[in-house]
Parts: C-alpha cells; structure tokens; sequence
C-alpha cells in the first residue's frame, strides 16, 4: 500500500512522516526542503503474525508495509505554489490513498501568515486535488473534440459517448463533487480508472494538534470537525511523536501511558490507512515463510491469490483455508485437519480477516 503525504506549509508534516518512518534525524526524513518527495517503507506490526513465528520459527518472515511518499508543502516548491503538475502529479496518481496533514496547533514559535484554522486548510486542498482534476479532463474534452472531427461515422457514436462521460464528470467536480463521491456504474469506472484521478483516491485527514489537546484516552479533537464520505479524521501531536523517536519502546509505552496516549501516532495512522482503505490480512505461513498479505474486504479467493502471484489466479483451483485462532490452538495444520478445521475453498470464497491460505493452483 502506498501513500502519499501532503499538507501546506508549516503544517507538521516533515513531523509526521518523521514520526511513521521512525526517522531519528528530520533533514533524512523528508525531502521538502528540497522541493523533492521523499519515500520511507514502514512494517505493520501484527501480533498474529508473531503467532505464527512462534509456532513455525520461519527462516524468513515479511509483514505487510506500507509505502509513504512525503511531498513538498504546497507553496514550498522552488519558492513558489506551483499547484499539482508534472512529476509531483505523476507520483500522487500512483498512491493508494493520500494523507492530508492539517495543522490545527498554536505555537509563537512556528509563526504561520496562513493562521490556524483546520477547516479551511481541509476545504483548500480539497480544491487543489480538484482543479488537478479538472485540468486533466478539459484536456480529455478537447482531445476527443478534435478525434471526431477526423473520426469516421461508426466512431462517432463511441467517442461521443465518452466525451458526455468526462464533461459530466466535470460538471460534477465544478459544484465541489469529488469523483469518488459521484453516481458512476462499474463500466464507467472502468473507463477513467487509468487516469488516475486524485479525487477519485480516499483521503485521510490527520490533525496535528498541540500537546494541549492531549488528555485521557488520546488526542482530543475540535468539535467542528466533521468526517465526511471516503475520508476519516485523525489526531496526533506530531511534534511529540517526533520526540518520542529517541526513546526505547519500554520507555515510549511508559510515557504515553502517563499522557494518556493508548496508542502511538504511529499506530493510529496505521489503523486509520486500513479503515481508509477497507483492507483485511490474510496469511500464509511454514517453515520457510510466514508473511501477512493486505487484500481488500470482500475480495475473493483467486483475487486474493494474485496478490502473491498472477500465476496464482490464472491456474487457481482451491485454497486450503485454516482460521488463524483454530490453527494457534492445534498448534500445527496436521491437528487442525484432524479437527476439521481446514477448509477447501474454491472461486467464490471470500477471504476472511486473519486467514490462514495455501492455495492450490496449475499452470
């Protein structure tokens, strides 16, 4: 999975990337001084995966990871607020989802001219993301303009049916629509999913807030904000997770426990990416391997098998398929087939969350 971090400046965002990737020094944490992207890997921890490396002892064990890709601050970019083009488009489009940092802190001193005001900065890149959009279809437009007047009869008919699709779509995003949000069918869809529009991705929006806003139980947030459709609102302090970094992993719990923090911002980016984005694990595991696959819900089994390789679908036949807590109870796949706990699945199965898998395939 891959996501892409954005935010305007003096947001906190070099911060936060610092903070997920666990970057001790902040000029190796991100490249927005630079005005380049910088990419950081990070590996979801899973307590059923240990499981599993505790009952095989794996030569080799891979969790799921995420990819984050830190992009320069809007206005930041060769002293100047160049909007979303070029590479920096090229980039975001390849993301799974974007993370929105928004600065919702006071501190004399990070002076900002831009002031403090979370739903503004929420509502602007909003419009960033759009106009990108809308740049790209009015190009599309004109582009199928110009193929009908040279395109034959029995062409027509195609491109005009595609060039309605695309100025609906703008018309749509012109009244603040994102695409994700609009009323299209699965083939349409299909038609602009190689675009690779930004308004078409889910977004995550993080507020850093202040260590003010820290009490019993987390972060607490601004009563005005509100989550809306395909976005999900998070709180962290950056700036003290940033600090936390120094620390052992005895002495972050230890002091997160006295603030009253129950999970790191790590951790809450972590779990809000996979609500964001709808995503189960299943695993496969042995003695050469255990390793968490991230899928989307409600994919099925030859789906979910690609994932591992496209082999893997166009020769699928079954999948033997043990739940995680009936195969930590056997404590090996040999006693869980001797409890009948190991199922034989074909094409239509859906992968579960916490999925024990070997397919079974032929090329």
């Amino acid at each position: 999975m891959e996501l892409g971090l954005i935010g305007f400046p003096l947001s906190g965002k070099t911060s936060l990337f610092q903070a997920i990737t666990q970057a001790a020094d902040p000029n190796a944490a991100s490249g927005s001084k630079w005005g380049k992207a910088q990419v950081g890997v990070v590996k979801v921890p899973d307590p059923r995966l240990d499981a599993l490396v505790a009952m095989f002892k794996p030569k080799k064990t891979v969790p799921a990871e995420l990819r984050l890709v830190d992009f320069p601050a809007w206005g930041e970019r060769d002293g100047k607020d160049a909007g979303i083009a070029g590479e920096m488009l090229t980039m975001l489009q390849k993301t799974d989802a974007l993370v929105h940092v928004v600065r919702a802190f006071n501190n004399p001193s990070v002076p900002s001219d831009r002031g403090v005001n979370p739903g503004r900065d929420i509502a602007n890149m909003d419009a960033e993301l759009a106009f990108a959009d809308l740049t790209i279809l009015e190009r599309r437009v004109q582009r199928l303009n110009d193929q009908m007047k040279a395109a034959k009869a029995s062409d027509r008919a195609q491109l005009q049916q595609e060039k309605d699709l695309f100025e609906r779509i703008k018309g749509e995003l012109e009244k603040d629509i994102p695409i994700r949000k609009q009323q299209l069918s699965e083939e349409e869809r299909a038609v602009i999913h190689h675009f690779q529009f930004l308004t078409t991705k889910p977004v995550l929006v993080v507020l850093n807030m202040g260590e003010e806003s820290i009490g019993e139980g987390g972060v607490k947030m601004p009563p005005d904000i509100k989550k809306a459709p395909s976005q999900i609102i998070a709180g962290i302090c950056a700036k003290l997770e940033a600090e936390l970094i120094a620390m052992s992993p005895e002495e972050q719990k230890e002091f997160r426990g006295a603030m009253g923090l129950p999970e790191g911002g790590r951790e809450v980016v972590m779990r809000s990416t996979y609500e964001l984005l709808d995503m189960v694990t299943f695993f496969t595991a042995g003695e050469d391997e255990c390793r968490a696959w991230p899928v989307e819900r409600g994919s099925t089994a030859p789906k979910a098998a690609r994932t591992i390789h496209s082999d893997f679908e166009k020769g699928f036949i079954r999948a033997e398929v043990t739940p995680l807590k009936a195969l930590i109870e056997a404590a090996s796949f040999a006693e869980a087939k001797k409890r009948g706990q190991v199922r034989l699945e074909g094409k239509t199965y859906i992968v579960q969350d916490g999925d024990v898998i070997e397919f079974l395939f032929n090329i």
